[in-house]
């Protein structure tokens, strides 16, 4: 599908109410890209400079970058659900894409913090169910117990295991201070995922979105490349 490269907006239907999402379009849509925000009650939205960095990245690479806001963020309605709720909205977000571009497009699952929790959710789900992302992006993702941020209080996940088969991208910063690399570490040690370490980077990856693109298009490649669902 062709298109105008720009950036646009949309409402999709979720069980709890509409839901916005900003949507980085490229000339021409060879696959699909789902990027989530970091944690909508310490301020993440759908704005956040990692989520936008992966989403124009992605669409440089061919894809239609979609970045919702969770429930209860900006246009979004409904209330925020734990992971739980987000899931289920997420899934009801690539039913809208797909309508939009095609099912049959390759699919690539990005996320920051707890939209990289919420994305390995989805991931295992879509596995379950007989389709399989091309590729995970998970940066600075919540695992284990994280410290409290903007004055919140701790938070456990349990995050999922990513299914076989599916190559993950795990991008995470030495001196994150809100989910720590041990944390991570221990979390893909027993499934032998490789985590790339960005030195000297906290949670926010200050100062190194410049690599975070280039991670991306060395990791991921364009949308026409290897596309297997």
């Amino acid at each position: 599908m062709k298109l105008p490269a720009s950036a646009s907006s949309a409402f999709a239907p979720g069980a709890a109410g509409q839901i916005e999402i900003q949507i980085d379009v490229p000339v021409e849509a060879r696959g699909i890209a789902l990027v989530c925000h970091p944690h909508p009650l310490f301020g993440g939205t759908n704005t956040n400079k990692v989520v936008t960095t992966l989403s124009r990245t992605l669409r440089e690479l061919g894809f239609a970058a979609l970045r919702p806001n969770f429930r209860g963020v900006g246009k979004s309605e409904g209330q925020h659900d734990h992971g739980e709720g987000e899931t289920e909205d997420m899934l009801a977000v690539l039913d809208w894409a797909r309508t939009q571009w095609g099912a049959g497009l390759p699919l690539i699952l990005g996320g920051f913090s707890f939209g990289a929790y919420v994305q390995t959710r989805l991931a295992a789900h879509l596995a379950a169910t007989g389709t399989t992302p091309r590729h995970l992006i998970l940066v600075g993702m919540a695992a284990g117990m994280t410290e409290g941020v903007g004055g919140g209080s701790s938070r456990h996940y349990k995050t999922p295991a990513i299914p076989e088969n599916i190559p993950a991208l795990i991008i995470h910063g030495e001196m994150d201070d809100t989910v720590s690399l041990t944390n991570v570490l221990d979390w893909a040690r027993p499934q032998k995922l490789p985590v790339i370490v960005v030195p000297g980077a906290d949670h926010f990856f200050h100062g190194r979105l410049g690599l975070i693109r280039n991670l991306v298009r060395s990791n991921v490649g364009p949308a026409g490349e290897n596309a297997e669902n």
